[in-house]
């Protein structure tokens, strides 16, 4: 099937009792056992629940994968998948992750004894002389967050398998319709689906796709003894958003480039980040592993610019955080999504003062465009 057909039939899509043709919100916590030990599916919502296993179902078909776990958010996802490693390993990981991810690396898993090291994925030469003997992790973002560079994951992953390891891939702003990790290799693919998958700002979920049965197995029990799962109303949510995947990401693809077309000329704009930006090395890695460019942008206002008054002029962009939802959102990094990085590692890696990124909703790209024009005028 064409992925625009797949979001629609994938997976779980009848309900077995009534052959509804939306799953319905199974809210229990608990299931009536016919016997005693006699290995009944669902025992407890924990571990399983029909609404959670329906979008579950979906996403591994998605990301072309063995088994898909649904998290209560993308950080408890994240948190899952690391929970993978044990004390004394040692992770490579890109330089402009999400602030989240850093922190989680940084403040919760270091002092576990777990290190890091972070690089330049989309350098080869710097990805490899990074991996150490005790290095049982790759994990990239591709496109990164937030400067948007493209990691080829192929090669990444070629890499992690010759040395041991596990390339793992954070998809969140691709999105299964321009990627899919697992094709080029990864071993896991992770999703914040509070963004794209859930795409209209009403939810928070997280999504691990493995590629075996047995990181299948083994995801499976850090989901059900740490407990972070995703509810049935969101497990609901999120597979009706998936229906319009497709059409939302279309609309996205599209508008970015339209709004990056405008940005390229204008005298305030010092540089652009985007994948779809021609001449650049992520545009050429991207139009190899990707089958669109995604709906974020990012940009630095020319030095001296007040940033913060440029954000607090629009009138269409919402200031906030998060993004991949209908509706158009700017942010800060520095202020914003990566404060939790020290400003010396945000500068070392390419993450300024100036920074802005855009998440480009499905609006007319018109009105956008007039939109970011009037902001523009007013620093």
């Amino acid at each position: 099937m064409k992925f625009d057909t797949k979001v629609i039939h994938s997976g779980i899509q009848e309900d077995p009792a009534t052959g509804a043709i939306n799953i319905p919100i199974y809210q229990t916590s608990t299931y009536h056992q016919k016997e005693l030990g006699g290995g009944a599916k669902y025992e407890y919502t924990r571990g399983e629940n029909p609404s959670r296993f329906a979008v579950e179902s979906v996403m591994a078909e998605l990301e072309n994968g063995v088994a898909g776990f649904a998290f209560s958010s993308g950080m408890a996802a994240i948190h899952a998948t690391m929970g993978l490693l044990q004390t004394g390993d040692h992770i490579v990981m890109s330089n402009d992750v999400y602030g989240g991810t850093f922190r989680l690396v940084d403040r919760i898993l270091k002092p576990l004894g777990i290190t890091a090291t972070t690089v330049d994925t989309t350098n080869e030469a710097e990805l490899v002389a990074a991996i150490q003997p005790a290095t049982k992790m790759i994990y990239l973002e591709s496109p990164s967050n937030p400067l948007l560079h493209v990691t080829d994951i192929q090669q990444a992953a070629k890499i992690a398998h010759e040395h041991g390891a596990l390339a793992v891939v954070d998809n969140t702003f691709a999105s299964p319709y321009n990627q899919t990790p697992l094709d080029l290799g990864a071993d896991i693919v992770i999703h914040s689906g509070t963004k794209y998958l859930g795409g209209h700002g009403d939810l928070l979920s997280g999504f691990v796709i493995v590629n075996t049965a047995e990181l299948a197995e083994r995801i499976k029990f850090i989901q059900m003894s740490t407990g972070a799962v995703l509810s049935p109303q969101d497990s609901y949510l999120v597979q009706r958003s998936l229906k319009t995947l497709a059409l939302r990401m279309e609309r996205h693809n599209q508008n970015a480039v339209d709004l990056v077309e405008f940005l390229k000329s204008h005298p305030k704009v010092h540089r652009i980040y985007f994948p779809g930006l021609e001449g650049t090395a992520d545009y050429e890695i991207a139009k190899r592993q990707m089958n669109g460019f995604g709906g974020m942008v990012s940009l630095e206002l020319n030095p001296g610019l007040d940033t913060k008054k440029f954000v607090e002029s629009f009138h269409l962009f919402k200031l906030a955080e998060s993004l991949g939802g209908v509706e158009s959102l700017i942010e800060v990094p520095a202020g914003m999504t990566h404060a939790s990085i020290p400003r010396e590692i945000r500068i070392a890696n390419g993450i300024q003062d100036e920074l802005v990124r855009i998440s480009v909703g499905i609006e007319n790209s018109a009105d956008l465009i007039e939109d970011m024009k009037q902001a523009l005028e007013q620093i």
